[in-house]
């Protein structure tokens, strides 16, 4: 017996049965053939894409790039209810189990924190009491994932240790020890391993004076790349009038153009 037609619809329902149509046997031959780990990379690209959407205000676009993380979620409850691990309520269980554990002031009877950051410490406070019940010689560190972004996993790895008091206190420290590091690139010479050591050493602090300063070093480097990108298209463009391109230009005259674009911005 044929299945039913379906159409688009504001019901989750429909979005999972879509779901059970491609991975059926008669279903789509490339859905049916990925794994955990083949769809991995395509969950992680697709949160870019919404972050990409809410970095550039295209709130247009938003809602179709959060269906389709939605989607990864969906394609990842399928596969792992195929082979009898869990289905999607058991996601959806999960989260709401967490948000209204972790949120005793608004679903209990916990008093709410005087201001963001304090709620923000009692969140983690939650969570570390939460990773000791599951295992009491488990690291703070253990679940921060592998898979981040070196750059946001070094954040989150220096605000689990600052969480029990392995920080510095105050940003002009995290200041002095990137003077320090700096110093220790330079120092390093021409051996190619250390001077990537020392180089990573220095992201790393970078990444904590960020923390210290409350600024996201992810987002923070990316509007620094969008930055470069609309400055080196005016050099582009401006070389481009000429008849003329940046491999016949010298580095003065494109750095001339790169000041004429940083004034444009102003």
């Amino acid at each position: 017996m044929p299945n039913p037609p379906l159409q688009p619809s504001r019901d989750i329902a429909v979005l999972l049965e879509i779901m059970r149509r491609l991975r059926a046997p008669d279903g789509c031959p490339w859905d049916r053939e990925q794994t955990f780990a083949t769809i991995a990379p395509y969950t992680v690209e697709e949160a870019y894409e919404v972050a990409a959407s809410i970095e550039d205000k295209d709130y247009q676009s938003l809602p179709a790039e959060l269906g389709d993380l939605l989607f990864q979620v969906v394609f990842h409850a399928r596969m792992a209810e195929e082979q009898g691990l869990f289905d999607f309520g058991d996601v959806v269980e999960a989260v709401t189990a967490k948000m209204i554990r972790r949120h005793p002031h608004v679903f209990g009877d916990g008093e709410a924190q005087a201001d963001q950051h304090s709620q923000k410490l009692a969140w983690e406070e939650l969570k570390a009491e939460e990773r000791k019940a599951r295992d009491k010689t488990a690291s703070i560190l253990d679940d921060v994932p592998l898979a981040l972004p070196a750059l946001l996993r070094a954040e989150k790895l220096q605000r689990r240790a600052a969480s029990v008091g392995f920080d510095w206190d105050n940003a002009a420290k995290v200041v002095e020890k990137i003077a320090e590091e700096a110093r220790e690139v330079v120092d390093a010479g021409l051996d190619p391993e250390k001077r990537a050591e020392e180089i990573g050493d220095l992201l790393f602090v970078m990444a904590n004076l960020a923390r210290h300063l409350k600024v996201d070093p992810e987002a923070a480097l990316r509007s620094a790349n969008a930055k470069f990108t609309r400055r080196f298209h005016f050099i582009e463009a401006a070389l481009k009038a000429q008849g003329r391109d940046p491999a016949g230009a010298s580095l003065d005259e494109m750095e001339a153009l790169w000041q004429k674009a940083k004034k444009a911005e102003a």
